[in-house]
């Protein structure tokens, strides 16, 4: 029997598109609302983590309720695409996508009715076997069960599947799946911490592919 060839699946946010900045800043729009303190890069990048309320349930030292965290759910967003504009793929995007010789897809956390026209203004569409963001009022959840459904859509089992992201999340989501993860150290993730999760680990987005095609 033939083994069925590998699909890549990637990560946007922190990824793909280079939003860092723009998402810290976003943040700190959220904790100034409720009177919290700013956070710096760094310190993002140590303490960022899924489900996000209770990131910044951590950061602002209180309970952050379901019904408070779809509140800074929107301020975050409001502050997000105020500035998306400003934002641009990651210096090896393109090249990176090119290197990887099977068939691709995109798959973010991020709302997908606004994902989807984002990937279009980039070009990128046509580089993907399928787009899924999240269809909901609300962001900020684990990422596994949207990946399960990803692959179903796709008709890719797990095993055959590897995805390219820049969070502890990315990697549980593909194990999850039985799938496998290379970490991008780019991103929203302090790279201390995704080298400490065991997975593959890369500084470049072509360097994630070639270990990704390492791993078939």
């Amino acid at each position: 029997m033939t083994p069925a060839r590998p699909h890549l699946v990637w990560d946007w946010n922190g990824t793909l598109l280079n939003d860092l900045s723009l998402v810290i800043d976003a943040t700190n729009v959220v904790f100034a609302s409720v009177g919290g303190p700013s956070v710096t890069t760094d310190q993002h990048r140590v303490r960022f983590r899924r489900p996000v309320a209770e990131y910044y349930a951590d950061v602002l030292g209180q309970a952050v309720d379901e019904e408070e965290f779809g509140r800074l759910d929107r301020i975050f967003h409001e502050a997000y695409r105020s500035g998306l504009t400003t934002c641009e793929l990651a210096a090896d995007a393109r090249t990176a996508m090119q290197a990887w010789p099977g068939g691709q897809s995109l798959l973010s956390m991020w709302f997908h009715e606004e994902l989807v026209p984002t990937v279009h203004r980039f070009g990128l569409t046509g580089n993907f076997l399928r787009v899924d963001g999240l269809r909901g009022g609300t962001g900020g959840d684990r990422k596994a069960k949207s990946l399960q459904k990803h692959l179903a859509e796709l008709g890719v089992d797990g095993p055959s599947a590897v995805l390219i992201g820049d969070s502890i999340d990315d990697a549980d989501a593909a194990s999850a799946v039985g799938g496998r993860a290379v970490l991008y150290t780019g991103g929203f993730t302090d790279p201390a911490r995704l080298r400490a999760s065991g997975h593959p680990v890369a500084d470049t987005l072509t360097e994630a592919v070639r270990l990704a095609r390492s791993l078939f």
